[in-house]
């Protein structure tokens, strides 16, 4: 599933920031997805996760309680609103148009887009 994500951009610690990811709608409706993110230097992990119907949701614990996954089935479009948003929090993100939870892990099948990088200042 080839998705594309925009929204990122440069703000002050605890601003806010809604990314958004755009998948085929062909596929977009049977596929649970997730965001992810990698900061430089460090492995990409898994922020946050929704099911296909967008009832569970799954966060990181870094970011619990200050990010929310949302989807759009009609609109083919998925959402991270990110807010309080701290240094650590730097990263490039990327969605996944095809996370899969088994085993007791999140995995990525579907392709990656470019990403798009945030960046939270001091």
């Amino acid at each position: 599933v080839q998705v594309s994500e925009f929204g990122g951009g440069l703000v002050p610690a605890g601003g806010s920031l809604r990314l958004s990811c755009a998948a085929p709608a062909n596929t977009f409706s049977v596929n649970a997805m997730g965001w992810y993110r990698q900061a430089p230097e460090k492995e990409r992990e898994l922020v946050a996760y929704i099911s296909t119907d967008g009832v569970v949701t799954y966060y990181s614990d870094s970011v619990k309680g200050r990010f929310t996954i949302s989807r759009d089935n009609v609109k083919s479009m998925m959402y991270l609103q990110m807010n309080n948003l701290k240094p650590e929090d730097t990263a490039v993100y990327y969605c996944n148009g095809d996370t899969r939870y088994y085993r007791g892990g999140y995995h990525a099948w579907g392709s990656w887009g470019q990403g798009t990088t945030v960046t939270v200042s001091e």
